[in-house]
């Protein structure tokens, strides 16, 4: 089995930082893309950040130059640096993955941590 377990999620003041991370964990052969979404309450969930294993990344315009993403091959973690934090940021953040788990038989799968609450206040 593969997890995703996410961290540092919390309340902060508008204006103010936060650091999110995930760390893969299970049975896995390679890591390919990584990356985080938001929900904020009664919106669809959307694309924040997102990395590949060569370290390309796509950020949903609006949020380029406040979020960067980065991610520890080594760790099998992404990370999520989110400066100038806005009311609008408001939303459970969630890791998402696309690994290859298995041992002698591969399978690819699309993976979803259980999400962290950032608050931001005004």
């Amino acid at each position: 089995q593969v997890q995703l377990v996410e961290s540092g999620g919390g309340l902060v003041q508008a204006g103010g930082s936060l650091r999110l991370s995930c760390a893969a964990s299970g049975s896995i052969f390679s890591i390919n893309a990584m990356g985080w979404y938001r929900q904020a309450p009664g919106k669809q969930r959307e694309l924040v950040a997102r990395i590949t294993s060569g370290g390309i990344t796509d950020y949903t315009d609006y949020m380029k130059g406040r979020f960067t993403v980065s991610r520890d091959n080594a760790k099998n973690a992404v990370y999520l640096q989110m400066n100038s934090l806005k009311p609008e940021d408001t939303a459970v953040y969630y890791c998402n993955a696309d690994i290859t788990r298995g041992v002698s038989a591969l399978y690819r799968n699309n993976y979803w941590g259980q999400g962290t609450q950032v608050t931001v206040s005004s």
